[in-house]
């Protein structure tokens, strides 16, 4: 299968000013991850808060700083320049977490809806405007769109709030969109709604999906395949089922270890995690995770491990693995 996005040594790392003569210290949010996204695939990134999740959809969109050894999409590289950007982006999209700070309230939801064809000049005149709007619209679930087109953020639910971020992005035809955790900011009942929403598009136009969320079991819900990020890292990636059933790395054993599994009762106490996870600006040796590993080894506080692959499709950067 063809691959949307290729991504080799990915880093961003992030200066901070000294204070009072402190030297300056480094946040190193993204530091040397690799992973490939097929077309039409959802691609999960999960982790805690802090783990570089959202900074490397960013990084992705091309809205950080970042360096890579290699970073193609559609097999190619992303021109860095004004027009390469913007031919970039009418196919790369972003679904933010919160419709409550990503919608402008002083516009019309008719505005915040086409502004994307506004921008990139591509429509012919006001009719066609006012009709791809009402239709992005309704494929969003708001129906009929006209009905929307001169009502504010504010009078909408927040539910329906998503829906319009949604019909922003996709008015634009996307190969390719990174959802920030799109639900988590939303009702349970409320939820579901969106992910079908999001899924339909895919199976209608087979638009891609880098899905970021702190929630695995969501991850396994929806998604292809799925990656776990500590502290900048990815420890662990394969196929959803095999990263819940099979998982190899300490970090997703703990992860899988605390998610609910319908039908099934809970025997004895969960085993939770120890400790805090580290300062991102402390320079760690070793494995990332090593401070709160529970069968963390000596070499792992020196050595960090690489990424191995222990069967086709399953890799972990772990030294246990190897053994």
């Amino acid at each position: 299968m063809a691959k949307i996005f290729e991504v080799e040594n990915l880093k961003v790392h992030f200066k901070l000013k000294g204070t009072f003569g402190s030297q300056k210290k480094t946040v190193k949010a993204v530091d040397g991850i690799s992973f490939s996204i097929d077309e039409g695939e959802v691609f999960s990134l999960v982790g805690e808060s802090g783990s570089g999740k959202t900074t490397t959809g960013k990084a992705l969109l091309q809205l950080v700083p970042y360096t890579c050894e290699k970073m193609l999409f559609k097999g190619e590289v992303i021109e860095n320049s004004k027009v390469g950007l913007k031919n970039f982006r009418q196919k790369a999209q972003m679904i933010y977490q919160d419709p409550y700070q990503s919608l402008n309230p002083r516009n019309e939801i008719l505005d915040i809806v086409s502004e994307p064809l506004i921008v990139n000049k591509l429509t012919e005149s006001e009719e066609d405007r006012l009709e791809r709007s009402r239709i992005a619209l309704e494929e969003a679930g708001m129906a009929p769109g006209e009905d929307y087109f001169f009502r504010y953020p504010y009078e909408l639910s927040g539910g329906q709030r998503q829906r319009v971020v949604i019909a922003s992005s996709m008015i634009m035809k996307p190969d390719f969109v990174v959802a920030d955790e799109p639900v988590s900011m939303l009702d349970a009942s409320i939820r579901t709604g969106i992910l079908r929403l999001m899924m339909k598009f895919r199976e209608e136009t087979g638009v891609s999906y880098l899905f970021i969320t702190h929630d695995l079991s969501l991850a396994w819900l929806i998604s292809d395949k799925i990656a776990i990020m500590y502290l900048g890292k990815i420890m662990e990636i394969g196929n959803s089922d095999i990263i819940i059933k099979g998982a190899v790395h300490p970090y997703t054993k703990a992860l899988v270890e605390i998610m609910p599994k319908p039908g099934q009762a809970r025997l004895g106490e969960r085993n939770v995690l120890e400790g805090e996870t580290p300062d991102p600006t402390d320079v760690v040796e070793g494995c990332k995770f090593c401070s709160r590993c529970p069968v963390h080894m000596d070499k792992c506080a020196i050595e960090e491990p690489p990424m191995i692959e222990v069967e086709p499709g399953h890799q972990v950067a772990c030294w246990r693995a190897m053994k």
